[in-house]
């Protein structure tokens, strides 16, 4: 009896032990949700460089946009062009206007910008692309939590 106690502690030990090494290592083969991210690390980008065409062209014809940051809790990306109403049932939405100015609808309201404007959207709320005044127009836009592909429905 002693000796299957002493074979089952020692299993035990060993057992954990190898889960400890071996933990970070699956954690690094099989990645998660946001695999697509490197990990957060210093890092300086230069906004200004990038040009619409520079940008990864989205579903959306006039919009091209490069998602620069994926966390947990938020993604970053940089975006140019223009698309249609829609709204964000499970994500809110911080865009910084870094270049050109205009108007968007925000709600039921149309509202100017230029660069230096931050514009909050929250869940739920329609919002459509701008009317370029002066452009291009360039756009930092933070999406917290991050949102799910399937996260923006077009209304009229």
């Amino acid at each position: 009896m002693r000796n299957t106690k002493t074979t089952l502690g020692l299993a035990i030990t060993v057992a954990f032990a190898t889960g400890i090494v071996v933990s970070p290592l699956v954690h690094r083969a099989i990645p998660d949700a946001h695999a697509a991210a490197a990990p957060l690390t210093p890092a300086v980008i230069d906004l200004a460089a990038l040009k619409h065409a520079d940008l990864p062209a989205t579903p959306n014809p006039e919009q091209h946009s490069k998602t620069l940051i994926v966390t947990d809790n938020a993604t970053l990306a940089i975006q140019t062009g223009n698309v249609a109403k829609h709204i964000h049932r499970n994500a809110d939405e911080i865009q910084y206007i870094i270049e050109g100015s205009g108007s968007m609808w925000l709600g039921n309201e149309r509202k100017d910008f230029k660069a230096g404007t931050l514009l909050i959207i929250t869940r739920g709320t329609p919002h459509q692309g701008q009317i370029v005044t002066s452009g291009p127009v360039k756009a930092i836009a933070i999406k917290i939590p991050p949102q799910a592909p399937d996260d923006t429905t077009f209304v009229d």
